[in-house]
């Protein structure tokens, strides 16, 4: 049974930096790409970042470049995203998701496995 935990959310002031981590487990995740979503009340679930597991290629929404990085452990079965120069509009509930999808990684609906999410507070 595939299982992903997150953690690492919290407060932080504008500009300031958080690390969310997520850890995997049930299965090998080789052949998975690992992405990261985030939404807020009333919005629809919104791409982050993703990371193939095999390969460690990286995608970022544009929202997020040069600001946010995705990074994995093969070792420790873990995926991490280091967030940067935070503003108050990344406020909300960051979920870890996987999927064995190769082509599309930023639609949510190609996702099959969900963590329960870590809410991330950014004030101004």
């Amino acid at each position: 049974q595939v299982q992903l935990v997150e953690s690492g959310g919290g407060l932080v002031q504008a500009g300031g930096s958080l690390r969310l981590s997520c850890a995997a487990s049930g299965r090998t995740f080789s052949t998975f790409t690992m992405g990261w979503f985030r939404q807020t009340p009333g919005k629809e679930r919104e791409f982050v970042a993703a990371i193939r597991w095999s390969s460690g290629r990286t995608f970022g929404a544009d929202s997020v470049k040069g600001r946010f990085t995705v990074s994995r452990d093969n070792a420790k079965n873990m995926v991490y995203l280091q967030m940067n120069s935070l503003k108050p509009e990344d406020t909300g509930v960051y979920y870890c998701a996987a999927t064995q999808s190769l082509t599309v990684v930023g639609h949510s609906t190609m996702y099959d496995y969900w963590g329960q999410g870590t809410q991330v507070t950014v004030s101004s």
